[in-house]
């Protein structure tokens, strides 16, 4: 969190480059500086295992509760928690950015992220709907390409194909897995894919703590609205501290995913995405005792042989952009 406070001073890599060939100097201005590149890095993989375990917890749930109401009753313990973090931090005098229109289309792609992905979990088997979460790297890499300009080289393309055909040895999926919500959970893929591309619009003199509360708060008011035509049910002393359990990990997953988008280079920082089967294969074992066969541990080589592969070639990118300039 301590991070977030350096918002304002952070510049957008993309905002001050120059057309690709003028000069040595727009190209190293093109890709972040490579420190920054680690905290985004890190950033994404602590966001992962916040929004994974929130999965686990919410799909536990969502057994003896309708999502509208799981959703709503998260969601105002995620919001109390953000208050109270943005309260010690003294981010209040920065409210008026809820309001930013970035701010305001990033937090409706959430909702529709949020929605589409919980409803598609919550009826069709983690591991099938791990497998099709996994594509978000490749659209938001595809998209960031397209739309902010993003250098995408060959080699990288190459990396992210191979990370995402590693996590198809790791879920295997059989047509017996998927039904009509797998198309759900693939319309939830490309919302959080737009998501994550209107991160890179918001402006940087708007805090981290701000897109994520309006997050919070965008998601509570939906699930309320949407619980209004479910049939309420008791909620036990278990599933509520499930639920402040998710609500927990969820802000961990908001602020974290934030700061992975706005600080670093999105096409390098996306593949880190991959981690989530990491976290998978680790829940799974303690929540429902799986123990990964060889083709779990095969795919689980490629893909962080891959991400490591990415990450290398960025800092040699970085580097003789440096010794040209």
């Amino acid at each position: 969190l301590a991070w977030t406070g350096n918002d304002a001073r952070e510049k957008d890599p993309y905002e001050a480059a120059e057309p690709s060939g003028q000069s040595a100097i727009g190209v190293r201005k093109l890709i972040p500086d490579f420190r920054d590149n680690g905290r985004a890095i890190t950033a994404m993989l602590v966001a992962n295992a916040g929004f994974l375990i929130n999965d686990t917890l919410v799909k536990i749930v969502s057994a003896t509760m309708p999502l509208g109401q799981i959703i709503f009753l998260r969601g105002l313990v995620t919001i109390a928690l953000m208050l109270g973090v943005c309260w010690m931090l003294g981010v209040f005098s920065r409210l008026k950015y809820l309001i930013q229109i970035n701010v305001l289309l990033r937090t409706c792609a959430e909702v529709a992220a949020t929605f589409l992905y919980l409803s598609a979990l919550t009826r069709m088997p983690i591991a099938n709907a791990t497998s099709i979460l996994q594509a978000l790297p490749l659209v938001v890499t595809a998209g960031a390409a397209v739309f902010l300009g993003s250098p995408v080289g060959w080699r990288r393309w190459t990396a992210i194909a191979i990370g995402l055909f590693g996590v198809l040895l790791i879920v295997r999926p059989g047509f017996e897995g998927f039904n009509t919500w797998s198309l759900v959970a693939v319309c939830g893929v490309f919302a959080m894919a737009a998501r994550d591309l209107m991160t890179r619009r918001i402006p940087q003199e708007v805090p981290t703590l701000v897109v994520s509360l309006a997050t919070a708060v965008g998601v509570t008011v939906f699930g309320a609205g949407l619980s209004v035509s479910e049939v309420w049910q008791p909620v036990g002393l278990a599933d509520m501290a499930r639920l402040a359990g998710a609500a927990g990990f969820i802000l961990v997953g908001y602020v974290s995913i934030v700061l992975a988008m706005r600080g670093g280079d999105i096409s390098l920082v996306a593949p880190f995405r991959y981690s989530a089967v990491l976290w998978a294969l680790l829940l799974g074992y303690i929540v429902w005792g799986e123990v990964p066969d060889a083709w779990t541990v095969a795919g689980t080589f490629v893909v962080v042989i891959t991400g490591i592969y990415t990450f290398l070639r960025e800092r040699h990118l970085t580097g003789l952009s440096k010794r040209v300039e």
